[in-house]
Order: structure tokens, then C-alpha cells, then sequence
């Protein structure tokens, strides 16, 4: 949220000479609970691609790939449609500039997230919830 909230308040304000707050924030709202519905999916899909598979870091690309070229688009899209059919130059530039930080952000995530053991973090819930049952 606060990547696409600081993308598009800078591209605006370069592009327009002053941060358009305003579609900013819009453009976050509208964005972070459709990328949820579709990142969900998304995650679904690759659960089951790659069951009982050894995840490589080849494995963890082409992810990274197929979730950005979804996000990129719903990104241009939003933001096209929030500031006006006359701004679709500067909802490509706040796509691709997403595209890049929100890469290297997803590839970083990925990494972490891989050591944690499936059911790992599910086991630490379960084991609070039952202190206070």
C-alpha cells in the first residue's frame, strides 16, 4: 500500500509539477483490495503447481514474473482511470516504476518467506490460541 500510495504521489508530482494526493490515495484504496483477491488466487495457483516440489529459485521467478505482469496491468488500469483518459502516459510511468520496486519488494518477501516451514506460522497461532482457551 504505502509503495503504491509514494509511486504515484512522485510520478504525479513530477509529472504534473504537483503530488496529486488526492488520486494517490485513490488509486491505493481502489488497488490494494483488488491485488488481495487476485494476489490470493495467484498464490493458490502456484500452491498447487507446486505440490511436493523442491522450489528452486528459478521456481520463485518465473512467480515473481506472472504476479507482476498481473499487478502491472491492474496498476495501469487503475490509475489510467483515476486521473482521466488524458494521463494514460503517467499511469504507464506509475505501472512501471511499480513494476521495479514492487519486483525487487516481492523477490525479497519470497526469499523470507520460503524459510519459514509450511504451517510453521499456523502451529505459533494454534499454540497461542490454546494459552488462552
Amino acid at each position: 500500500m504505502i509503495d503504491t500510495f509514494l509511486v504515484a504521489l512522485i510520478v504525479t508530482w513530477i509529472a504534473y509539477g504537483t503530488p496529486k494526493i488526492e488520486a494517490s490515495l485513490w488509486i491505493m484504496m481502489i488497488e490494494t483490495p483488488l491485488k488481495l483477491v487476485i494476489y490470493y488466487i495467484h498464490e493458490r495457483i502456484w500452491q498447487y503447481v507446486w505440490k511436493d516440489k523442491q522450489i528452486q529459485n528459478r521456481d520463485l521467478i518465473y512467480k515473481t514474473v506472472s504476479w507482476r505482469i498481473f499487478a502491472t496491468a491492474i496498476t495501469f488500469f487503475i490509475s489510467g482511470s483515476i486521473l482521466g483518459e488524458d494521463a494514460a502516459g503517467v499511469a504507464l510511468a506509475i505501472a512501471l516504476t511499480e513494476l521495479v520496486t514492487k519486483t525487487i519488494l516481492y523477490f525479497i518477501h519470497e526469499k523470507i518467506w520460503m524459510r519459514v516451514s509450511r504451517g510453521r506460522i499456523r502451529n505459533a497461532f494454534k499454540k497461542i490460541k490454546s494459552k488462552f482457551n
